[in-house]
């Protein structure tokens, strides 16, 4: 959901970005299902571009909405998330952060090759993260 989108009617921001999330995050799954190839490597790195923006996304409108806590940034919203309990504190969130910024700024092969062989990893910490949103 953009800046200033209202949410469908009668869903708050979060459950809308939610459900934004849990699709983004099925979709994310299918492609890392597919036999890996330059086109499905590409596309899922996208993906979890997309799927990484989605859930630091939740994981505000939710610290907002059921905790009143702001937060403005991805690592300050991982942050509170640890705080919280929302998610156990593991330094891999901050590679999962570090890897969404390199792929958006910078590319390369060996880059591409790198992350891509990493992201059943980041699969399964957004997973868990989804399990404890919709709690």
């Amino acid at each position: 959901m953009g800046a200033g989108v209202m949410p469908p009617f009668g869903m708050s921001k979060f459950e809308s970005i939610l459900e934004d999330f849990s699709n983004a995050l099925k979709r994310f799954e299918e492609i890392l299902s597919e036999d890996e190839t330059d086109i499905v490597r590409d596309s899922a790195i996208k993906r979890f571009e997309l799927v990484f923006d989605l859930a630091w996304k939740t994981i505000k409108a939710f610290l907002e909405e059921r905790h009143n806590i702001p937060c403005v940034s991805p690592r300050n919203c991982l942050r509170e998330a640890f705080r919280v309990g929302l998610i156990s504190y593991d330094d891999y969130w901050i590679t999962l952060a570090d890897d969404r910024n390199y792929t958006v700024h910078a590319y390369s092969e060996a880059l591409a090759d790198k992350i891509y062989k990493d992201l059943p990893r980041a699969l399964e910490f957004f997973k868990q993260l989804s399990t404890a949103l919709q709690k």
